[in-house]
């Protein structure tokens, strides 16, 4: 048996051209906020309609908002996912203290995800990513549902969640024809969008002529705030799906001067609302070492970073994340035993079984969020 938080997960995967890094640890999930976000709002209506019918146990954490929700993902040495692994197999402890497991599946939870695409990337990186995105598509199943979102010096929303893969082709090509220079969106923003601080996430700043700048070497790309953005357009997602964000880029990021949000309080929504980070780094990325962002947001929500240093390497990643994310194990608990007033809880999960490695949070988050309104 081995603890969790003593293990730190590095793998690399050789397929032709490629080198994926994979970096995970613990975690966990608070009761969910209230609100709406009604962006997208017909596509919407008709991926929630269209979801199928509940299990049980998905039954049971839609319906339980004191349940703590776990995704929990367990390879073998050869880097493998082990399916066969029964619930007496596991151990769930929050801040030390032994919790009772009272909902447990192997059952795949459908995806929602945002596929959030780096628009300012260097032109080969750019070509490279633009020839992969239809397999990101193929990757989804049926009952999964997708929000397609870029980002620069803004975050830029696109037309809302849809189970429609061929809607998704289509605005997947619109994104690779877009050649000209990105501004910042109407002040009007999407309908009822996320906002920081009264403000609009999605910027509200004066048209510029290209899509970022660099000031002194630095990069005015507003990583944090995407992914801030495309965490508020997924926290009113069901709590019987599984939240990811698919974070395509080469990892710059702008710093304070650039961003409303920090990375401390992004974090903190990401685990308030049970979303995972999913990062593909880009071939220069890899190059340059500038992928830390990538491996930090990965890391801390419980997901995973891979680097991809071409086209094929891309498509085969789409479809690896996609099966990893929808077929974990689900663990959630009602906690016992630990102090019910912190905002901050550690999470550690153990499996009996030797010579397996586990992927999941090692901490979530209940307070509100600073900086962040809600919705």
């Amino acid at each position: 048996m081995k603890s969790l938080r003593k293990i730190a997960v590095a793998a690399i995967a050789v397929l032709p051209g490629f080198v994926a890094y994979v970096a995970a640890q613990t975690g966990g999930q608070p009761a969910p906020a209230t609100g709406s976000l009604q962006s997208g709002s017909s596509q919407t209506a008709q991926s929630q309609s269209s979801a199928p019918p509940p299990s049980e146990a998905r039954a049971k954490i839609t319906v339980n908002s004191n349940l703590v929700i776990l995704p929990v993902t367990v390879k073998d040495r050869s880097g493998n996912l082990v399916p066969d692994l029964q619930r007496n197999e596991f151990r769930v402890f929050e801040d030390n203290v032994e919790q009772k497991i009272d909902v447990f599946t192997a059952e795949a939870f459908p995806l929602s995800m945002i596929i959030l695409l780096d628009n300012d990337l260097k032109q080969k990186d750019g070509e490279q990513v633009r020839k992969s995105l239809d397999a990101v598509v193929g990757g989804l199943s049926l009952d999964d549902e997708a929000f397609i979102c870029r980002f620069d010096e803004f975050f830029h929303p696109g037309t809302g969640f849809t189970t429609d893969h061929d809607l998704l082709l289509t605005e997947l090509q619109r994104t690779k024809l877009d050649t000209e220079p990105s501004v910042a969106p109407s002040s009007g923003g999407i309908a009822n969008g996320p906002s920081i601080n009264g403000h609009s996430a999605i910027g509200d700043a004066p048209n510029i002529a290209s899509a970022t700048m660099s000031i002194r070497g630095q990069s005015t790309k507003a990583l944090d705030d995407a992914v801030f953005g495309a965490s508020q357009l997924l926290r009113d997602r069901s709590r019987n799906r599984r939240k990811l964000i698919l974070l395509i880029s080469d990892g710059a990021n702008g710093g304070k001067k650039s961003n409303k949000m920090n990375y401390d309080s992004v974090v903190k929504t990401l685990l308030h609302d049970n979303i995972e980070v999913y990062s593909v780094a880009v071939a220069s990325a890899f190059l340059e070492r500038k992928f830390n962002r990538l491996v930090d947001y990965a890391h801390d929500s419980g997901g995973e970073v891979y680097f991809a240093a071409k086209r094929e390497t891309l498509e085969e990643l789409y479809s690896r994340i996609s099966e990893e994310a929808r077929n974990q194990y689900t663990i959630a608990y009602v906690p016992r035993g630990t102090d019910r007033s912190a905002d901050v809880h550690s999470v550690e999960v153990r499996v009996k079984r030797e010579g397996l490695t586990i992927k999941t949070r090692d901490k979530y988050y209940s307070g509100e969020i600073p900086g962040a309104t809600r919705q």
